[in-house]
């Protein structure tokens, strides 16, 4: 089977592009390969799965649509894909909302033009985000909630897609499932998701900042969880001209300073914080009612946090080391 992922070389699309060639897929990787905070991050990536004979890469701009097209045309034999491109950051988009209106929402649609013209494509799975449920108070989060009260553009761009996903579904007969992921953390993670920053200060003796208020919490979901949710939720479409959405989470959420507590814990080493304000667009709390996405598929995270985060931080020492010397990591 033929799958399309794009984002192939980000954190999400890494890991399921590298899950579906384990299992003997085919796999069209898309990326634009934009830097990151660690410039040679999403290189090391892309070098680790183009050792697999099944991995196609093309590096393109999905903001972009022309290339889109014309690889719809290149692979009319696509039957699967995994939508993972996109900007990342709530407080980003408080600085640069072009950037995001062009990535997560021009972009979407034109994965969504390109899905439609694929003959034999049997599910659209995509990333949305945890982010979409705003200034809502009620917790836990429930896919029934209303969305209509965003507290970044970030959270804008996200819901936007997932609207437009609902009418390429209705119009078109697309199957479409949007998951809407919970502080996704782990290895080969995001440099600028507070864990990897946090862990990267306190490695470094460097003061780790905090935003204050002992009610600051995530659900934090580990990436091979999230990973298996993804791919099981491949296997259960919704009927044709329907487009449902799912929260992929814990269902635990934890205080960032139990998180902080657990980095101290493994790497034996004491935190300095240095407390901060919270910004506005920072939501206090997250907490995944993973209810419907049980129910369908079966799924339920496995990873406790503790666990987790040792995993992440043995890959951190093992590409640390490697960033240092200039080089890239391909394991």
């Amino acid at each position: 089977m033929a799958f399309l992922v794009t984002g192939a070389a980000g954190f999400i699309g890494f890991h399921v592009v590298r899950a579906l060639l384990e299992r003997g897929e085919r796999v069209i990787g898309v990326d634009n390969l934009t830097p990151c905070p660690d410039p040679n991050l999403k290189k090391s990536r892309l070098l680790l799965l183009e050792q697999y004979p099944d991995f196609h890469f093309h590096g393109l701009d999905i903001s972009q649509p022309d290339g889109l097209m014309a690889l719809a045309v290149r692979e009319p034999h696509i039957r699967g894909i995994f939508h993972f491109a996109a900007q990342a950051g709530v407080r980003y988009s408080l600085e640069n909302p072009y950037l995001f209106a062009d990535a997560n929402v021009r972009g979407h649609i034109a994965v969504l033009e390109f899905a439609r013209r694929l003959p034999r494509l049997e599910h659209l799975v995509y990333a949305s985000s945890s982010s979409v449920y705003g200034r809502n108070n009620k917790l836990p989060f429930s896919e029934t909630d209303p969305v209509d009260q965003p507290g970044s553009f970030y959270a804008v761009s996200k819901r936007s897609a997932e609207l437009a996903s609902s009418t390429y579904s209705y119009l078109y007969g697309i199957p479409q499932t949007g998951l809407r992921f919970f502080t996704v953390y782990g290895p080969w993670g995001r440099p600028d998701m507070a864990y990897y920053s946090f862990a990267r200060s306190i490695m470094e003796g460097r003061p780790v900042p905090l935003y204050s208020g002992r009610a600051l919490s995530r659900d934090f979901t580990y990436i091979a969880d999230v990973v298996s949710a993804v791919l099981a939720v491949f296997d259960k479409p919704p009927a044709p001209n329907t487009a449902r959405v799912l929260n992929v989470g814990s269902q635990r959420p934890q205080s960032v300073r139990k998180l902080i507590e657990v980095l101290e814990e493994v790497l034996e080493t004491k935190a300095h914080i240095h407390e901060l304000p919270r910004p506005a667009a920072d939501v206090e709390k997250t907490w995944a009612d993973i209810a419907a996405i049980h129910q369908l598929t079966g799924w339920q995270p496995k990873t406790e946090l503790i666990d987790g985060m040792a995993s992440f931080l043995r890959w951190y020492r093992f590409y640390g080391a490697g960033a240092k010397h200039g080089h890239f990591v391909t394991r």
